[in-house]
C-alpha cells in the first residue's frame, strides 16, 4: 500500500507542540486545537512518545477517542521508550534539540531501537492513545542531530531491530505502513540503498521547505520517487519562522535565516501571497511529497493552514523567488 492511497488528504496535523514544545500549553487549549483540526476536515494525525514523554499521545488520544476509529489515519513513532521513573526534563541530552520538551511530562525516556523495545513502544503508545491499532509507524530520529558521530550505530540497531519488526507487522496486517521519521536526509538515502527491509514512506522534517531544500532535491527525492517511497513533509514552516514565529530548526533563528525570510516575505507581499501558503504549497509541489503536517497549538492556526493550502499563488511569485536565488532552479513549484 502506498502512503498516498492511505492518507485522506494533503494536509495532516503534526502534534509535537501538544507535548509542550517550547512552552506549557493548557490541556483545554491542546484539546481545542485537535478539535479544530477535526472540525476543519483533517483526518491524519501524527504523534510520538518523544513529544513531552507521552503527553502529546495522551492529549491526542483523549480527543480522537470520541471519533470513529475508521475515520482517521494515525501515526506514531518508535525508538524511545517512556518509563515510570522520573527525571528533570530540562536536563535531558537531546543532541541539537536541547530543552525542546522541558515543559513536558517528567517521565524518563530511553533511546532503544531494538526489536523488543519497538514492540514495547508500540504497546505503550496504544495505551496512551487509547486505541487498538496504529496505521503508520515511523522509526524516530536515527540521525546526526540526536546522535552526532554515533548516529550510524543507532541506525544499525534500528536496521536489524525496529525496521524488521515493523516490516513483519506490516506483512501481518497489524500496521498498514512504516518508515523513518527524521530531520536529516542521510538516513533516508541510506535506507533507500538497502535491499531489505523496504519502507513504505518517510517523514522528513525541515529538509524540504522554502528555506532548506537543496540537499533533498539532489538525490533523496528523485530516488524516493523511483522506488515509490512517498515523502510526508514535517515542519513545512521550518519550526515556525515561516509562519510568523522566531524559531528555525527548533532554536532561535540566526540572522541569515531571518534575513532570508524577510526577502521571501517582501516578495510575497508584492504578489499578494500569504507566506504560509507559499511555504505549504512549495513543500507539496514535488511529485515525491504526498502530505504536509504542520503543527499548531491554537485552533485559529488550523484554519490558517487549510486556507493556505487552498490559496491561489501567481506563477510570477515563484519566478521572482527563482530570480533572486531564494529557491533552487530545479525545485518544482505549484502549477496555477
Amino acid at each position: 500500500m502506498t502512503i498516498k492511497s492511505l492518507l485522506p488528504g494533503a494536509l495532516g496535523f503534526g502534534t509535537a507542540p501538544l507535548g509542550n514544545m517550547f512552552r506549557a500549553i493548557p490541556d483545554e487549549e491542546a484539546a481545542a486545537t485537535v478539535e479544530a483540526a477535526w472540525g476543519q476536515g483533517i483526518r491524519y494525525f501524527d504523534t510520538a512518545p518523544f513529544y513531552g514523554a507521552g503527553l502529546s499521545e495522551i492529549r491526542l488520544g483523549d480527543v480522537l477517542g470520541r471519533q470513529p476509529r475508521d475515520e482517521y489515519v494515525l501515526s506514531t513513532k518508535v525508538g524511545r521508550v517512556v518509563l515510570d521513573e522520573i527525571e528533570d526534563p530540562a536536563a535531558r541530552d537531546l543532541g541539537e534539540k536541547g530543552g525542546l520538551f522541558e515543559h513536558g511530562r517528567p517521565n524518563k525516556m530511553i533511546n532503544d531501537y531494538t526489536a523488543d523495545a519497538t514492540l514495547r513502544s508500540i504497546e505503550d503508545s496504544l495505551k496512551r492513545l487509547g486505541t487498538d491499532r496504529l496505521d503508520i509507524v515511523w522509526v524516530h530520529d536515527v540521525a546526526q542531530d540526536f546522535y552526532g558521530d554515533e548516529w550510524l550505530a543507532a541506525y544499525e540497531t534500528a536496521r536489524t531491530g525496529a525496521f524488521r519488526v515493523l516490516q513483519k507487522l506490516r506483512e501481518e496486517g497489524v500496521i498498514k505502513a512504516w518508515g523513518l521519521g527524521v530531520n536529516r536526509v542521510e538516513p533516508l538515502e541510506l535506507t533507500l540503498d538497502l535491499d531489505e527491509p523496504k519502507p513504505d514512506a518517510f517523514l522528513l522534517a525541515g529538509r524540504y521547505t522554502l528555506l532548506d531544500h537543496d540537499r533533498a532535491l539532489q538525490r533523496l527525492l528523485p530516488a524516493a520517487s523511483a522506488q515509490d517511497v512517498d515523502i510526508v513533509v514535517g515542519g513545512p514552516y521550518s519550526s515556525g519562522i515561516l509562519a510568523g514565529g522566531t524559531h528555525f530548526e527548533y532554536q532561535k533563528a540566526p540572522a541569515a535565516i531571518v534575513d532570508k525570510v524577510a526577502r521571501i516575505k517582501a516578495l510575497a507581499e508584492r504578489h499578494g501571497v500569504g507566506i504560509k501558503a507559499a511555504a505549504l504549497q512549495f513543500s507539496l509541489a514535488h511529485p515525491a511529497t504526498v502530505a504536509a503536517i504542520p503543527g499548531a497549538t491554537k485552533p485559529s492556526r488550523i484554519a490558517e493552514d487549510v486556507a493556505a493550502l487552498g490559496e491561489t499563488i501567481p506563477a510570477e511569485f515563484w519566478t521572482a523567488l527563482r530570480d533572486q536565488k531564494l529557491i533552487a532552479d530545479s525545485a518544482p513549484v505549484p502549477s496555477v
